[in-house]
Parts: structure tokens; sequence; C-alpha cells
């Protein structure tokens, strides 16, 4: 069963048309990438896809029910969305932050279990951030508050993640344990607005790419993620190397 899919989809923002007649399935255990330049439209998409956006027209399913007929709690039991940005406007802790993941399975009034605050405290183990639960989420770096909405992301438990510049304000060293994290888990779909092709190579088996005026390539990484796409999609020549098993894209 598809966990999310689109059929025809059409996305535009201002005069860029994201997608056009986008077909899409995203099934358990996949990894898809989304690539292209910067104001291609990859987080609209990923917005539309989440339900936030409209679509010019076409139809998206979660679990084969049509999207915008869906509650948004129920929507958030099964779809978790990683912004790009983390806004802050009023101080609380770290833990506090990463218990807003349990809200979607909460009844109304009812305050986070024994059992939720053993979820978030460990889920900022699995993002590095062990002694970081009673900080100020105010005085945190870009880097540790994007694992804090990792870590919120992770405790959340959806059966598929949209992630968008999940490892935006990160190190090499984090990026890859952020990578390495998110896609150990086969029965969980995640799609991933990546700038790095190289992480989607290393990480992703799947990937779509989005060239700004309309047009898609979608499929495994291996018959996507070729030197004359990605030159294309990048408006730079990319070469195609093998290095220890690993292939590497860098620009000629």
């Amino acid at each position: 069963m598809s966990l999310l899919s689109c059929r025809d989809l059409n996305v535009k923002i201002a005069k860029t048309q994201v997608c056009s007649d986008l077909n899409l399935s995203i099934n358990a255990g996949q990894n898809w990438a989304i690539l292209g330049m910067n104001g291609c439209g990859k987080t609209t998409l990923l917005h539309t896809l989440a339900g936030l956006l409209p679509a010019l027209s076409g139809d998206i399913s979660l679990s084969e029910r049509p999207l915008y007929n869906l509650p948004r709690k129920e929507i958030a039991q099964q779809l978790g969305l990683l912004l790009q940005h983390q806004e802050d406007h009023f101080p609380g802790s770290v833990l506090e932050s990463v218990l807003i993941g349990r809200h979607p399975h909460l009844k109304s009034w009812q305050w986070e279990s024994e059992d939720d605050h053993k979820m978030a405290l460990d889920a900022l183990v699995l993002v590095g951030l062990t002694d970081f639960s009673t900080r100020s989420i105010l005085t945190l770096s870009g880097g540790e508050r994007q694992r804090v909405a990792l870590a919120t992301l992770l405790v959340q438990q959806t059966s598929i993640r949209l992630l968008d510049e999940p490892v935006n304000h990160l190190d090499i060293h984090h990026q890859h344990d952020v990578m390495k994290l998110l896609t150990s888990k086969n029965n969980i779909a995640n799609v991933f607005v990546l700038h790095d092709v190289n992480l989607a190579a290393r990480y992703c088996d799947h990937a779509l790419l989005i060239f700004g005026d309309g047009r898609t390539v979608k499929g495994t990484c291996d018959e996507v993620l070729t030197e004359k796409n990605l030159s294309t999609l990048y408006q730079h020549p990319l070469k195609d190397i093998i290095h220890d098993g690993q292939r590497w894209f860098i620009a000629s």
C-alpha cells in the first residue's frame, strides 16, 4: 500500500511551475530525495504534499485516502513534516519542545504521560543532545535547534516523514549521523529536500528532480542520478565517479 501518493499533480508558485501532471507513489521503507536549484519549488511541493498548500489540480492521497478530506490531527498521526527554519517566539525548555511531537496522539486537554517523557528523552539521546532537556530553547545554536526539531519529529512516530533540508546548520559529522538515523528504519518512508546530491546518492534509493519549468524526472537513484540529468538540473557540468564502491558527483 502506498503511504503517500499524488496523481496528475500541478503545483505553481508565482511564475514558477513546480510540477505538471506529477504522478508519484511513496511506499514504506523508501527514502526519496527531492533535488533542484534554488527557487524551483522544492519546499512548495513538500508543503503541498503535506496538505499545507493547495495544488492547482490533481489528487493527493495519504494511505490511499484523499488527503484533503482528512482531519489535521489524523494527518499528523501519520505524516510528519520538518520545516526548513525553526522559529521560537516563546521561551520553553528543550524537553517541552520535543514533547510537542506527541500532541497528535493525545486527547483534548490530556497531559503527556511518563511514557511520552521517556520517549522524548530517548529521542534527545538519539540526536546527541543527552543533557539538553532542561536547556532553554532560545539558548541553542542553529545546529542544536535543528537536532531538537528532529527529535520532535522522531517522537511523533509517523509512518512517513517529509523533511525540508534536515541537515541544515549541521556539520559534516552530524549530517551523516542524522541521515543514518532517519534512514535506519525499514518500515518508515522519508522524503528529503536536499541540496547535497552526494547525500542523496548515499542515503536515498529514489529521487525526484525538479527543473522549475514543470518538468520532473523520478525513479530509483541508479536510474535518475546521472551526469546528464544532474548537469541539466544544476546548469553546471557534473562528473560521476566511484570511490571505494560509493558514487560521488563532483563539479567539473
